[in-house]
């Protein structure tokens, strides 16, 4: 129908130039009738050639829009939610967590408004109550407000085993040590990779999850499992050790896999009674085993004290066990078995970990701790570690 129509300038306007106004006008052909129904169509389809030209462009300049300004919520919220940041969140991480459950409209608008905000660093991880559909300014003024976070915190000692985590994880959870126990049994379903447990040594490879409970305070969210607790201790632990480069410098540093390492770092914890010690404890443990010690064993009561709780006995002083106790072969941490033990025997902190992935030079094959703030003595010969047990006696240490 478009063909019937003939568009085009008015005769009287082409011949007259200079002329600021132009009309389009319809040249007719045949009656009147025909050309107006034809007419009537052609503008009925114009309009909608033209809408749908005007949405598109609508549409393609609201897409372009969005890259120069800020996809935003205005005000408050409305409602109430709750959004768990979690440990070693990073803005963009917060923002993705918050965008997941439409407390702010775009992840650009929270980290806009955190980076406007000096105060934002202060964030921490936990579980906060937010609303739902709040600007991104107010959602940081929100998790900076302490009112609204959900305080539910634990706080895990350095040096506890598995065992009594779980313990103190019960008591503030009430969920059972039973499903803690359980969800332990598969280290790598909790998140620990499975070339952490390989050893250098040629030790057989145990498993286990002991070690990899980093001792910090925690939030613990709202219905959370056994397993969900546990792995964000573990990916805390990881957390804290890539940082560090615990287990590239290991390697490259003291010639013993990662995992080897934490078994000193766990008995260094253990061992030393000053957090000044740790490192030399630490030192101590890889002379005994990797060096000329007389029997290349650990020969330190803390590795009997792990497998008697193990099996359910109590702890004991070394001047309280028996010869029974300190030399049992069926023990696989038996003191005098020469290497390593199986596994760590506890979950060491920073500090102890640092002291197993940098100790300082030394050659002492002996230690004693020969004061009330738990320092310990070193020496580098027995005659010398009794020189030391003298003092200790003295001070009324032993």
């Amino acid at each position: 129908m478009i063909d019937d129509l003939d568009l085009g300038f008015d005769e009287a306007e082409r011949g007259e130039k200079g002329r600021h106004r132009r009309s389009f006008v319809r040249k007719r052909k045949g009656g009147s009738g025909g050309s107006r129904g034809k007419t009537f169509l052609a503008l009925l389809l114009a309009l909608f050639l033209l809408g749908g030209i005007g949405g598109g462009a609508f549409y393609g300049f609201d897409r372009i829009q969005n890259y120069f300004v800020t996809p935003d919520y205005d005000g408050g919220g409305t409602g109430e939610i709750t959004v768990e940041i979690k440990q070693g969140a990073l803005l963009a991480d917060m923002a993705d967590a918050l965008v997941a459950a439409d407390v702010v409209k775009s992840q650009k608008a929270f980290i806009e408004a955190a980076e406007a905000n000096s105060r934002s660093k202060n964030i921490q991880p936990g579980t906060y109550k937010l609303r739902k559909q709040m600007s991104g300014a107010t959602a940081v003024t929100a998790m900076l407000d302490l009112k609204n976070k959900i305080v539910n915190g634990l706080t895990i000692p350095e040096g506890r085993t598995s065992l009594s985590i779980y313990r103190l994880l019960s008591e503030k959870t009430k969920i059972p040590i039973k499903d803690f126990q359980t969800a332990a049994k598969d280290p790598e379903a909790l998140g620990v990779p499975d070339w952490w447990f390989k050893r250098d040594d040629g030790k057989k490879t145990v498993k286990s999850i002991e070690g990899f409970l980093f001792p910090d305070t925690y939030e613990i969210p709202p219905k959370a499992t056994a397993e969900s607790i546990l792995k964000l201790m573990v990916d805390n632990f990881l957390s804290v050790t890539g940082e560090m480069k615990f287990a590239d410098r290991v390697q490259k540093e003291r010639k013993v896999s990662p995992y080897e390492a934490l078994i000193v770092s766990s008995l260094a914890q253990a061992e030393a009674g000053n957090k000044d010690d740790l490192g030399k404890v630490a030192r101590v443990a890889y002379n005994r085993v990797y060096g000329e010690f007389n029997c290349n064993c650990l020969e330190m009561d803390v590795t009997v004290n792990y497998y008697l709780e193990s099996i359910g006995k109590p702890t004991k002083t070394s001047a309280q066990m028996t010869a029974a106790e300190l030399d049992d072969p069926k023990n696989p941490y038996n003191r005098k078995l020469p290497g390593l033990v199986p596994t760590p025997i506890n979950n060491p902190g920073k500090q102890a970990l640092e002291g197993a992935m940098a100790p300082p030079p030394g050659k002492w094959l002996y230690f004693v701790a020969i004061d009330k703030q738990g320092h310990s003595a070193f020496a580098e010969t027995y005659e010398g570690h009794q020189r030391n047990e003298a003092r200790a006696r003295e001070a009324g240490i032993i």
